[in-house]
């Protein structure tokens, strides 16, 4: 026994000393716990139950060397196998343990274990415990913990309700973070720094300034992380007048020298505001900026929409990574794709797609996002396809870029073919797809689609949606289901421009003019300002009807409203008035049209009226007009044909039509479909590959037949009523 307590306490030096060198080692940790793991054996093996307690200084020196290496499981068999821990032993594990999400929940039972070894939790017990807690978002186990803390006196203690500042803060609960605050009787740096943090990250920016101004009374000097924090959150809502007054004290503060971080914080809040001539001069003021302060740069650009300046912000990190080693990253190449996505693929979008696969960035989704959507912007659906198609890893957004770019291309087929398929890898739809997929069956004219899209919507919770309610009003009043469209917009509570808009021009295009206008009239009375896009449903509804002085009227209503009218404008204004035989009022219209020397469908309209009202004057000028624009048009000539017939000059028909065959021109031809059996049947002129085409013709045989027994059925009645009557 004598050996045993010799030996033992010969080694307890040299066991200290070895656990002390390998604690403030710089080797890597497996390195030094493979080291750290002989040095616990042989204290066990050293100390054994004939020896004397093994000492807890030694102890808790490993204990700190694994809690550093994040070694949990070493640690916890250490404390399990030693007779009598002290209470620093115990700090020490559940320290470790509620570093992470991971190990934490393992940090409540240790407690209670503290608790019945008969020990009494001191002031660092509490605030590993509520790290946990933190780490976990258990909100109820925070409570628990917090009285607790009341219950042993640690409320008054200088760490303990800066950690209930922290916990709250990271589960949620800013009131309460608040109330912590304001109940401290000595705040340091640290509890302001989590307070106003706290504020900002859940959006109350004007109470966290409050609280910076509170600071600021007392004489406490707010640090760098305090200025990064505030300045996120004025980044983060836009106060941009907030954010420069925090620039200007951090300028004027002769105790404060700005570190990266906080230049960076600045960079972000002029960025975020769209102040980019500020943000400039806040980037050229850093001395060394590191990739972050290039990507908040960038990121800023493309913002503001300037694809230029985000171009030439690249090009000077390009030349600054060759001296320095500082390389693009993901968000790097994200930011800039989406700067310059307006820009003409062919000058920035495909060169940076080069540049994203040299950097081995192509499979990175972040930035296959940003790639697609630029494809679509620049109406290259093909490349976009190419480009899904190659990436393993496809999120919910992709989807629903893929969704959304062929929707807005007008491929509303396609958007179709990517939802359901989305659908079937799983994934769940969001607001954007499935407006995305109900605009693309409303141009479909798919109501079967649309409605199953509806029951899709029902069963995904987005009925309340406002731009998901808007597209379903717009497919039902483009399939014209007016009942179904009136019915979803009743369920909108506060209805936006896009659910009246649809209603106004559901009606307006299906004949019911007066339904319209009086919907035009409680949308105004609900205080909405009508825009281009109710005019033109307004005006299409009066032309529809040949409703000349309403037309006239909103169409004085759009000028007072300072609505400069578009292409579509003029359409709806120059049909109107040449319907109704107005065909002198409709060349003054076109004539102020900007449009006029682009469109020639403006001519073409009048011309066909004038076809109607047999106006050859007016319409020789207008055909003059349009052939001036193109040349080759073929219905423009028919339609010129068509005005030498009506007033008799054959031999002029007869050299246009001869002119007219001469053309050689190819007509894209019409399409039509059908749906039959949830299957849609698609048709052109001249379609010999059509798997029914058989079928279709003896059909249109059996009806044209039936037509000609109905026709000569009708004669002969007719004239037997003829002879009765005679």
């Amino acid at each position: 026994m004598s050996s045993s307590r010799l030996s033992f306490q010969t080694l307890e030096p040299a066991l200290a000393a070895a656990a002390e060198t390998l604690f403030h080692s710089r080797s890597p940790p497996r390195a030094v716990l493979r080291r750290a793991r002989p040095l616990h054996a042989l204290l066990v093996v050293s100390s054994l139950s004939s020896a004397p307690t093994r000492t807890t200084f030694l102890v808790n020196q490993l204990l700190a060397l694994y809690s550093r290496l994040a070694a949990v499981p070493d640690a916890l068999a250490l404390l399990r196998s030693t007779p009598h821990p002290s209470v620093v032993s115990y700090n020490t594990v559940l320290s470790a343990l509620s570093r992470s999400a991971r190990h934490a929940p393992q940090a409540f039972p240790l407690f209670r274990d503290l608790h019945a070894s008969g020990l009494r939790p001191t002031a660092p017990s509490l605030c590993a415990i509520l790290r946990a807690v933190g780490v976990l978002h258990y909100g109820r186990a925070g409570a628990a913990a917090h009285s607790q803390a009341a219950v042993l006196g640690f409320l008054a203690s200088d760490i303990v309700p800066t950690a209930l500042l922290q916990m709250y803060s990271a589960c949620g609960s800013p009131r309460d973070a608040n109330q912590v605050f304001d109940e401290m009787t000595t705040r340091d740096v640290v509890a302001w720094n989590c307070v106003m943090h706290c504020n900002v990250r859940y959006g109350y920016l004007d109470r966290a300034l409050r609280k910076f101004c509170g600071m600021m009374r007392i004489g406490l000097a707010p640090t760098e992380s305090t200025l990064s924090s505030v300045l996120s959150g004025c980044a983060r809502t836009g106060a941009s007048r907030h954010g420069r007054a925090l620039h200007g004290w951090v300028v004027k503060s002769e105790e404060l020298d700005p570190d990266l971080p906080l230049q960076n914080a600045l960079l972000d809040m002029y960025c975020s505001c769209g102040d980019m001539d500020s943000a400039r001069r806040v980037f050229q003021r850093i001395e060394t900026p590191d990739l972050v302060s290039w990507n908040t740069i960038i990121a800023g650009f493309s913002g503001v929409g300037d694809g230029w300046n985000a171009m030439d912000t690249f090009v000077q990190l390009k030349a600054v990574v060759s001296s320095e080693q500082l390389a693009p990253d993901e968000y790097t190449f994200a930011a800039l794709v989406s700067a310059t996505a307006a820009l003409p693929a062919v000058c920035s979008g495909k060169p940076l797609h080069a540049q994203v696969i040299k950097a081995g960035l192509e499979i990175s989704v972040f930035v296959g996002n940003t790639l697609i959507n630029m494809y679509f912007t620049n109406e290259e659906p093909e490349s976009a396809r190419i480009l899904f198609n190659k990436l393993m890893v496809k999120d919910v957004i992709m989807w629903t870029e893929m969704v959304a770019g062929h929707s807005v291309l007008g491929e509303g087929e396609l958007a179709l073919k990517y939802f359901t398929r989305m659908l079937e890898e799983g994934h769940k739809v969001d607001n954007f797809s499935l407006s995305s997929a109900l605009n693309s069956t409303a141009d479909l004219a798919g109501l079967k689609q649309g409605e199953m899209l509806h029951a899709q919507v029902a069963k995904s919770g987005y009925e309340g949606n406002i731009c998901v309610s808007g597209s379903l009003v717009d497919m039902y009043a483009k399939n014209g289901a007016l009942g179904c469209a009136y019915s979803v917009f009743s369920t909108v509570q506060k209805p936006d421009l896009k659910c009246w808009n649809s209603m106004i021009g559901g009606y307006g295009n299906h004949g019911d003019s007066e339904m319209a206008f009086t919907l035009f009239s409680d949308m105004i009375r609900g205080g909405l300002q009508p825009d281009h896009v109710t005019y033109i449903s307004l005006l299409s509804a009066c032309s529809h009807c040949g409703l000349v002085e309403k037309g006239k009227f909103y169409w004085y209503c759009m000028m007072t409203d300072g609505i400069v009218p578009g292409f579509k404008h003029y359409t709806s204004m120059v049909s109107l008035l040449s319907r109704a035989g107005l065909l002198e009022e409709a060349v003054d219209l076109i004539v102020k049209s900007p449009s006029a020397k682009r469109y020639p469908e403006l001519w073409r309209i009048l011309l066909s009226s004038c076809v109607t009202f047999k106006d050859f004057s007016v319409g020789i000028h207008a055909a003059e007009q349009a052939l001036e624009q193109d040349p080759d048009d073929i219905s423009t000539h028919i339609l010129v044909s068509n005005l030498y017939a009506s007033v008799g000059k054959w031999e002029n028909v007869a050299a246009i039509r001869k002119m007219i065959r001469g053309l050689v021109t190819e007509k894209e031809p019409g399409l039509s479909w059908i749906e039959i059996k949830k299957t849609v049947h698609v048709f052109s002129a001249d379609d010999e590959c059509h798997s029914h085409i058989d079928d279709c013709r003896d059909e249109l045989l059996r009806v044209k037949g039936n037509m000609v027994l109905l026709d000569s059925c009708e004669n002969d009645l007719m004239s037997n009523g003829q002879i009765a009557v005679n």
